[in-house]
């Protein structure tokens, strides 16, 4: 028989992704129009281990859905990766009430989500990132508004280098995942792109391509380097020595993580959490919501941990093509 769900906990955790305040906000409004009372977990499982617990209600929520960051704050923690700090954090939840969890954060917050259904809590995650690199959804929240304002920036740091006629790195997030860079390499027409699933550390192509390109009149070169390869400012001087050309790096950092969520990035992570409180009550637990093919749907957490992803290769190739 399913478990009753009567009080939800929810909150965030990892990096914060413009658009989990929208996430936050449909949990708690869906849990209350539901009859179910909702507790918000600050700064992620270290809040919940120190019990930071507050109550929450429709109020709680009002005039956030604008706002980017997350309410709950978050925050990483090493203690929740152990037994003993999965179980305390199991006890804790019993303790307060709490039947149901609900996680918005990325696959390290999933995992502690995994630990916490092992233990009787009911778990939902919800994916909440801006390198979009959770294998089982085609959208994570915070990408879309991340990639805008990385795509805004670039649009004027190209214009500046084509008025001096230099070269210009500009870094962008994304450690282990080149999406962010990929989508701005083909919206922001670079001329190289430089992805930590691709890049092969031949820094006499970048050299080449800039040469060819002055011959062939481009009056600038942008190359989008992925925060996974970074060194972008020592990649700059090298580079400059080489051509001969003015090279500038820029590093647009956590800039792409803050500002008012996209449109995309409200309503999709609004339905997101809808849904997950919608199977928190249905007695669903270890599942993980996404969006594939157009329809939002769920997935068994041990599934989609074991899923992987790759960027796409037709959009790669293109993004090579489109730069000629």
């Amino acid at each position: 028989m399913a478990k009753e769900i009567n009080t939800i906990g929810v909150l965030t955790s990892g990096g914060d992704a413009p658009g989990m305040n929208a996430a936050i906000r449909a949990v708690v409004r869906e849990a209350i129009a539901k009859g179910k009372k909702v507790k918000g977990i600050k700064r992620g499982y270290a809040g919940l281990l120190q019990e930071e617990i507050v109550d929450m209600e429709a109020k709680d929520v009002s005039d956030i859905i604008q706002r980017g960051g997350t309410i709950l704050q978050t925050a990483r923690c090493m203690e929740f990766t152990t037994p003993e700090g999965q179980q305390k954090g199991a006890d804790i939840c019993r303790k307060h009430g709490i039947d149901g969890v609900i996680v918005i954060g990325g696959d390290g917050s999933f995992k502690g989500a995994q630990k916490l259904a092992s233990l009787g809590i009911n778990t939902i995650g919800v994916p909440g990132t801006i390198d979009l690199d959770i294998s089982c959804t085609d959208y994570t929240i915070g990408f879309d508004t991340a990639v805008n304002t990385a795509m805004e920036a670039i649009d004027k740091v190209r214009d500046t280098s084509t008025s001096h006629e230099r070269c210009s790195i500009i870094e962008v997030m994304g450690r282990g995942a080149g999406y962010i860079a990929l989508w701005c390499g083909i919206a922001n027409g670079a001329e190289d792109i430089l992805l930590p699933e691709k890049y092969d550390y031949d820094e006499q192509k970048l050299v080449n391509n800039i040469i060819e390109g002055r011959k062939s009149g481009k009056q600038h070169h942008i190359i989008i380097n992925a925060e996974g390869i970074g060194h972008s400012a020592s990649m700059a001087k090298r580079i400059e020595a080489a051509t001969g050309v003015e090279t500038r790096a820029t590093i647009l950092g956590h800039m792409q993580r803050g500002g008012s969520p996209t449109c995309k990035d409200r309503v999709y992570a609004s339905t997101m959490g809808c849904m997950a409180v919608d199977l928190l009550c249905e007695g669903k637990s270890n599942r993980l919501v996404a969006y594939r093919g157009g329809d939002y749907v769920d997935y068994d957490i041990d599934e989609a941990l074991a899923m992987t992803k790759s960027v796409p290769e037709y959009q790669f190739q293109i993004c090579k093509n489109l730069s000629r």
